[in-house]
């Protein structure tokens, strides 16, 4: 959800643009830091309850890191998978967003696929998504996911549609 005090972190805007999307009315800058805005958000959900943190985010490349902790293993001790997912997710959906016009465009997971292939019991994982195709209706992204030593740890591939937000 947008919120004013991300935007306060974000760079100064050239302009500044009212959209309603969902009932909820947002004031957005025309040009933004989008990491910053990011990092700026009160709450970012389910990022934020996993631990997720964005260390990098462009329109070729995202990286992001997720410790394996109680809140990221499944009960017999592992990282779980599902929590793998929403770190690719995660990385898969905010390169979709810095490649759009977010005043007019949303990028919505359509599909996503992985394969664990290391199990984790704790420490932290790194992904890095980068796009296979970026088009106007769909984002196709190839996320990786490494331990610290740089061994795979799950690989994914996530399908982004873009769609015009209601205002637009």
């Amino acid at each position: 959800m947008w919120r004013e005090n991300a935007l306060q972190t974000a760079q100064e805007p050239r302009s500044r643009t009212t959209v309603e999307s969902a009932g909820i009315a947002f004031t957005m800058p025309e040009q933004i830091d989008k990491l910053a805005w990011l990092r700026g958000l009160r709450t970012r959900g389910l990022p934020d309850a996993l631990g997720i943190e964005v260390l990098e985010l462009t329109p070729n490349r995202v990286i992001a890191t997720m410790p394996v902790d109680d809140r990221t293993r499944q009960p017999f001790g592992l990282l779980h998978g599902g929590a793998s997912v929403a770190l690719a997710e995660t990385t898969a959906s905010l390169g979709a967003f810095a490649n759009i016009d977010p005043m007019h465009f949303a990028a919505v997971g359509l599909e996503i696929n992985a394969n664990h292939i290391r199990a984790k019991r704790d420490g932290s994982v790194t992904a890095t998504a980068e796009p296979v195709h970026i088009g106007r209706t769909t984002h196709v992204w190839s996320i990786r996911i490494v331990d610290e030593e740089d061994r795979t740890v799950c690989v994914a591939r996530c399908t982004i549609a873009i769609v015009k937000t209601p205002a637009a």
